[in-house]
């Protein structure tokens, strides 16, 4: 179907009441088997004759159909679901006008089809029973009566119709208007008031016939004029008028040769400073009455880019000015701010529309245009490339990566146009770094491997972040080097301090998200060293950064960074910071006692650099447990490197579980068979100090830090003689009887303690040897291979059920 009259673009009301657009296809009404009755169907143009359904509405006799500027039909479907067909011609709009109008038996003379809510029954009996609404004369002794009548027809959406019909059939506007030029050269203050609430009214009927009027060349001025008086300001009238044609300036900076398109854009401006500037802020109640003026607006828009985006010489003139170095600053100025401005009126189109739009750009040559603009000195001209290019980057960043890469191929780093945009984020003048902070957030963007396509061919991803690291890294990272040759930053200001801070964070950001190109840079270029420098700031936001950025390199795991820190003792600036800090209770305290906490955790070889470089000056930080815990960790793992058997003892204990009942596991023994070994670690490592005097190896600090494993050892060596006759005890019992451990945890502490041998007090024996019938004898839970001599200690746990014990023949089988 080719027929243009019937082209149109389908259009839905969102919940933020902005239109969406939904394709662009032909138009035509039918009777449609499933739905029972006429309906408008909408096909999609790309998809041929054949093409995909945008829209199948059935053409319901009950539902209230408006037409609006002559291209535009629009309803209700649901209670939210509000529908719009945009025509490309008129004549296409009023031949399916005719349709609808057909099917509800209605006048296509009329633009709407039917009452849009539904009244009471008592309401809508008067209502129709009535002729119609009857206007009082327009004279300025029946203002008041006038002013009365339409307050009173607000409340009701049938009077409300109807006032508008009236107002709309008898020209009263243009009365209205002429009353107010009267009213303006008598000075009459009261009829200036009453003129004020009758427009205001007026706006509230929501008609798009009346707008068209009140918004027309000939009249808008006087309707802003009406505005000017609000009965609420106390006689001092706005000067609205005077602001539109003395202040604010139409610049025709490309002759545009369309007279249509001009006054549409005059239009569009006067209307959304009505809406903006002159009309009071609406109530809840108004605001719904002012959709159709939204609307008006948006449409309005619409049509301003589609008629410049297809002057395919206007385009072509504007950025052919834009480039050319003989245009002056003032006319080049006045560009960048239409381009700007055009831009921003973009935002208003779908998602389809502006992607054509776009393309529509880039084939004009926007990208190499915005360079030449950015090398300028200008700063207003500057900020207005800024913004055209955050729009660019926030559409498309794949377009805009394409770009660069492209003319990274035959222009020198310093004139590429993302280091152009690194540089202006540095030298930013402002004292706030505002502009900074926006082009920090486009960088962002363009780095952010989440919105990198890939492709069968290439992968945007990789190709990127390589031109990225050779060509940009090191003008983002300059001042950083630059400021940290020293012990402490070179220039500690404010201004030099945020900016540091922004670049950080954005090197933050790509430790997390670039790793493999990163790691490269952070190591070859000793980032880190010089990063850590800004601990050593005196502002403590800088400072956090450095930390932060260092806290995320750690929150990698990743051993190639762990061990560029321990060769290069990165940690000294951090333990500096921390011990310059004192005993404040800040967040830089909080950030590193955080970092040493996970290093503690998570990270063992970091464990062991920090204690063994540094725990002398920590040694001392008792308010929180995290150094003493980085001791101990530290010392269990020296201990299973010295004593290897620990770690088979450990292995026996998971795997070689032996019970009186195998069914039954109590809650803590199960919690402790089922963790792993980095769980036990941590467990282990809030153990307290056993105060049983029999578990005291040896005196002295060092005591306090073995686990529990490492004592059992120690007390095997040095009690041999008790455990013999231990076992002399035990043998007297159950012959070749395995040692016994008594492990009990609790939730909060682990605990382990000697039991008594079999048959002494407290043991359950009682003196007498067991029968089969009645045990009383603790089973061990493990044997130990190398353990010929039985030298071992009995440390039993109570149990819920018991067994014969076990020779430890059948129990090493098992």
């Amino acid at each position: 179907m080719t027929d243009t009259r019937r082209r149109v673009k389908v259009y839905t009301l969102n919940e933020d009441r902005q239109w969406d657009d939904r394709g662009t296809g032909h138009v035509s009404s039918g009777y449609v088997e499933r739905l029972k009755g006429m309906s408008l169907l909408v096909r999609a143009e790309s998809d041929g004759e054949s093409g995909s359904l945008l829209l199948e509405s059935k053409i319901n006799p009950n539902t209230a159909y408006q037409k609006q500027q002559d291209t535009l039909i629009v309803w209700s479907e649901a209670e939210n679901y509000d529908l719009a067909l945009s025509f490309q011609e008129k004549a296409g709009c009023d031949e399916i006008w005719e349709k609808i109008c057909q099917v509800q038996g209605k006048d296509p003379s009329v633009d709407i089809t039917q009452e849009l809510v539904d009244e009471s029954e008592e309401e809508r009996f008067d209502d129709m029973s009535s002729p119609g609404l009857e206007l009082p004369p327009c004279e300025l002794g029946h203002l008041e009566e006038l002013a009365e009548l339409v307050a009173s027809s607000l409340p009701s959406p049938l009077r409300r119709e109807k006032l508008a019909l009236a107002v709309e059939n008898e020209g009263y506007i243009r009365k209205l208007l002429e009353l107010f030029r009267q009213c303006e050269d008598l000075e009459n203050a009261d009829g200036l008031h009453h003129l004020y609430e009758i427009v205001k009214g007026i706006f509230l009927l929501n008609r798009t016939a009346l707008f068209e009027v009140m918004f027309s060349e000939e009249c808008i001025m006087d309707v802003i004029g009406c505005l000017e008086h609000d009965p609420a300001l106390g006689g001092l009238p706005r000067r609205h008028r005077d602001f539109l044609t003395k202040t604010a300036r139409f610049k025709e900076v490309i002759p545009i040769g369309d007279p249509e398109l001009r006054a549409k854009i005059h239009q569009t401006y006067r209307v959304q400073y009505i809406q903006d500037m002159v009309l009071p802020t609406p109530s809840v109640f108004e605001e719904n009455m002012l959709s159709t003026l939204h609307s008006f607006i948006f449409f309005n828009k619409v049509e301003i880019v589609g008629m410049l985006q297809d002057d395919e010489k206007f385009l072509t003139d504007l950025f052919a000015q834009l480039t050319d170095e003989a245009t002056d600053d003032d006319k080049r100025h006045e560009l960048v701010n239409f381009l700007k401005e055009f831009c921003a009126f973009s935002q208003t189109l779908q998602p389809q529309n502006r992607d054509t739009f776009f393309k529509t750009l880039s084939n004009m040559g926007i990208l190499p245009a915005l360079e030449v603009i950015l090398g300028m000195d200008d700063v207003q001209v500057r900020g207005a490339a800024t913004d055209i290019f955050s729009y660019l980057v926030e559409y498309n960043p794949s377009m805009v990566r394409e770009f660069i890469m492209q003319e990274s191929q035959q222009n020198d780093d310093d004139i590429l146009l993302i280091n152009l945009i690194i540089e202006h984020m540095i030298c930013d003048s402002d004292p706030e770094l505002g502009g900074a902070v926006q082009l920090m957030g486009l960088l962002r963007t363009l780095v952010d491997p989440e919105n990198m396509m890939a492709t069968a061919n290439k992968t945007e991803k990789t190709e990127f972040l390589s031109f990225f690291y050779k060509h940009c890294m090191h003008v983002l990272s300059a001042p950083l080097l630059a400021n940290t040759t020293d012990d402490k930053p070179s220039k500690d200001d404010f201004q030099t301090s945020q900016l540091l801070a922004l670049i950080l964070e954005l090197l933050t950001f790509c430790v997390e998200h670039h790793t493999y190109h990163i790691k490269n840079y952070i190591i070859n270029k000793d980032i880190l060293r010089r990063v850590l420098v800004l601990t050593a700031s005196q502002h403590a936001f800088l400072a956090l950064c450095a930390l932060r950025f260092m806290r995320r390199i750690i929150g990698l795991k990743d051993e190639f960074y762990n061990r560029y820190i321990m060769k290069n003792f990165l940690f000294e600036p951090v333990v500096k910071a921390f011990l310059n800090n004192g005993a404040r209770y800040n967040l830089m305290n909080s950030a590193i006692i955080e970092m040493f906490e996970y290093v503690r955790v998570d990270v063992k070889s970091l464990t062991a650099h920090i204690v063994e470089n540094y725990w002398k000056a920590l040694e001392d930080v008792d308010y929180v447990q995290t150094f003493k815990g980085l001791k101990l960790r530290y010392e269990q793992q020296r201990e299973r490197q010295d004593n290897p058997k620990l770690d088979s003892m450990r292995s026996i204990l998971r795997n070689h579980r032996f019970r009186r009942d195998a069914r039954t596991l109590d809650d803590d023994e199960e919690m402790w068979f089922n963790a792993d070994e980095d769980e036990l670690e941590e467990c282990e490592a809030v153990v307290p100090p056993s105060d049983n005097k029999t578990t005291k190896a040896s005196d002295g600090e060092n005591e306090d830090l073995m686990d529990p494993i490492s004592k059992f050892m120690e007390r095997k060596k040095l009690k041999d003689s008790d455990d013999k006759e231990v076992l002399g005890k035990s043998s007297s019992l159950s012959g070749r009887q395995s040692p016994s451990f008594k492990l009990s945890f609790s939730s909060s502490t682990t605990k382990t303690s000697l039991s008594s041998p079999p048959g002494s007090p407290g043991s359950g024996a009682k003196g007498s040897p067991p029968t089969a019938a009645t045990v009383t004898t603790k089973v061990g839970l493990v044997d130990y291979p190398d353990d010929d001599e039985e030298d071992e200690e009995d440390v039993g746990g109570e149990s819920k059920e018991e067994t014969p014990p076990l020779s430890k023949k059948s129990k090493l089988s098992s």
